[in-house]
């Protein structure tokens, strides 16, 4: 049984029939967050997200890949779990990565070989709860297939989250601290 499931807010957030009174708004559970450039990246003009590429002189940006100066980067996914249920929060972070790294991948992504050696990396968005002020040490791994990389810190407070789980009010904290406010709509 889902412990989560005695908690009349997390009830509301997956039950996607239930219309906050305020708003009219509806949830269907956990959602994902993702990041749309590492927190680097210096050019103000937006990356249309119908085009596959932004070039500004010889830096670029795509949906995977990134290239600003001698930096490369690659989104990947991290996980946390959500304490007292089988859920995680998926979130697709960039992760800075050596030159021969970002290649490596490439070769993976376009079938010129079968596989991708796990490698360090630095995840190079500031997370919500975690503070990071300098970029955090991470492994990055090959993903399921047809899915990206996957990130994860090698030790400090976003370790201890990856391996033990976020509580669902950490969830919370971290969809405001990203531009959803949740809470408030999933008062009874």
């Amino acid at each position: 049984m889902n412990l989560l499931a005695l908690d009349s807010r997390w009830q509301r957030f997956n039950d996607e029939n239930w219309v906050c009174p305020c708003c009219g708004q509806t949830f269907s559970g956990v959602f994902d967050i993702g990041f749309d450039h590492p927190d680097c990246w210096p050019h103000d003009s937006p990356r249309d997200l119908r085009q596959s590429e932004l070039q500004v002189g010889d830096d670029k940006l795509s949906g995977d890949l990134c290239r600003f100066q001698e930096h490369r980067f690659l989104c990947s996914l991290l996980s946390l779990p959500i304490k007292g249920s089988d859920e995680a929060l998926e979130l697709a972070v960039w992760a800075s990565v050596t030159p021969d790294t970002f290649y490596r991948y490439i070769d993976f992504a376009t079938g010129e070989t079968l596989e991708f050696a796990s490698s360090l990396a630095s995840l190079m968005n500031d997370l919500p709860l975690f503070g990071n002020v300098a970029p955090i040490g991470c492994e990055i791994r090959q993903g399921e297939e047809g899915q990206r990389p996957r990130l994860f810190a090698i030790e400090g407070p976003l370790a201890q989250a990856q391996a033990e789980g976020i509580s669902f009010d950490q969830l919370l904290d971290i969809y405001a601290a990203t531009g959803t406010e949740v809470r408030a709509h999933l008062m009874g």
